[in-house]
């Protein structure tokens, strides 16, 4: 038992042995196969050198004929410098030399993805989604390979240069034609306050188009969302004229734009929105009367036919306007103890102009209105008894020039009957 054992054990050892041998031999009839060649080495991107060996050349330019020319003096002084041309022009970057005429565009939003979602609901996104060329893109207001920090004197969107940047759209009339922009505003907004202190005395606190529409965001003046709609505009205005703004927010205008109404004015229907001039000018001062008017129609007729309002209307500034009696933002109701016009504040008020103004000064009625009996019942008589005189009188006297006149006519024909009379 004990040898029939040993046996088994050598003859399982040299059949272990023998397979492993089969294994090492190559196969009947196949040559060895020779090892697999190592993966070819990835071709490297152009780099910005290769690259500029063309678009350096003043001549480059599409098979259109718009110019591709990229000046390494420009580019060194963008923000965009450390990066690579196919970091933003990634078709080049796996393509030969020289590259295929027809490339994708750079795409902004592979690094400024916050940016790019903010532009995506403006006014200008849409109109290019509608199918607008002429809506503003990145590079319109960005620049392509000239971009700067908006901290930089020499950035499109620089602070001093943003309304110069805004007007290559707005302030051109063919693009206005083609794309069906409203009215050319920048002539307007160079000529007011905010842009006189802004081109020529370069003041950074002044406002500048992006700081009333925005960046990014820019919408149309009809969306509720938008910084310069009627709902928004007072706050817009305020991140400025915090002080004027709190004044605004308590007046009845303001409670009246808080209902939702868009009838009630906002800082642009008295200031207009570009054309905004000093406040302390008489020119202006005189021309908000006017403003009243549009939305007060009858209250302006009554003014006009008063001492102040016929004064008013010849230019002179010395007479009381609008304002020097309600107030210019914070309006009341003569219900309010703290408005102007209250009972209890007429004699201050008048007081202003009116030196000797007392109880009895201050029953003058600044609208008083003929036409209107419960109001003024006196001076609605005295009017109709005015009319009636002025009627007889001038009937009276015009009846009887027309009777004088028929006798005149008579005696001539009369006379001219006569033999030998001269006539």
């Amino acid at each position: 038992m004990r040898t029939r054992g040993v046996l088994l054990s050598a003859a399982a050892l040299w059949a272990l042995a023998l397979s492993f041998s089969a294994r090492a031999l190559p196969a009947v009839g196949r040559s060895p196969q020779p090892p697999a060649d190592p993966p070819a080495a990835a071709q490297p991107a152009p780099t910005n050198a290769d690259c500029l060996v063309c678009h350096e050349d003043d001549s480059a330019e599409r098979a259109d004929g718009r110019p591709v020319v990229v000046k390494p003096a420009t580019f060194e002084h963008s923000i965009h410098s450390p990066l690579d041309c196919v970091d933003c022009h990634t078709d080049p970057a796996a393509a030969e030399l020289p590259h295929p005429e027809k490339l994708k565009k750079a795409d902004c939003v592979t690094c400024h993805s916050d940016a790019a979602d903010i532009f995506k609901i403006s006014a200008h996104a849409t109109a290019r989604e509608a199918g607008s060329v002429e809506a503003a893109s990145c590079t319109d207001c960005h620049g392509t390979h000239d971009i700067r920090p908006k901290s930089d004197p020499d950035s499109m969107t620089h602070h001093l240069n943003i309304a110069a940047t805004c007007a290559r759209c707005h302030g051109n009339a063919e693009i206005i034609a083609r794309g069906n922009l409203p009215r050319d505003m920048t002539r307007a907004f160079a000529d007011s306050i905010h842009g006189t202190v802004l081109e020529k005395s370069g003041l950074m606190v002044a406002p500048t188009c992006t700081s009333c529409h925005g960046a990014h965001d820019i919408r149309s003046p009809g969306d509720p969302q938008s910084r310069v709609g009627m709902g928004n505009v007072a706050s817009t205005c305020g991140s400025c004229h915090e002080g004027i703004a709190r004044q605004f927010e308590g007046g009845v205008h303001a409670a009246v734009l808080k209902t939702g109404s868009r009838t009630a004015p906002a800082c642009q229907t008295c200031h207009t929105a570009h054309s905004i001039s000093r406040s302390e000018s008489h020119g202006w001062q005189l021309s908000v009367i006017n403003q009243c008017g549009t939305c007060h129609a009858e209250r302006m007729s009554t003014f006009r036919d008063t001492f102040h309002g016929q004064v008013s209307s010849l230019g002179a500034r010395g007479a009381a306007g609008c304002a020097d009696c309600h107030g210019a933002h914070e309006i009341l109701p003569a219900s309010d103890p703290m408005s102007p016009i209250a009972p209890a504040n007429l004699v201050k008020t008048c007081g202003q102009c009116h030196e000797n103004a007392n109880e009895n000064f201050v029953k003058f009625d600044p609208h008083a209105d003929k036409h209107d009996r419960a109001r003024n019942p006196a001076l609605y008589y005295t009017s109709k008894f005015m009319f009636l005189l002025l009627f007889g009188v001038f009937g009276a006297f015009g009846l009887h020039t027309v009777l004088w006149f028929g006798k005149e006519v008579r005696v001539k024909h009369e006379r001219a009957r006569r033999p030998g009379t001269k006539s």
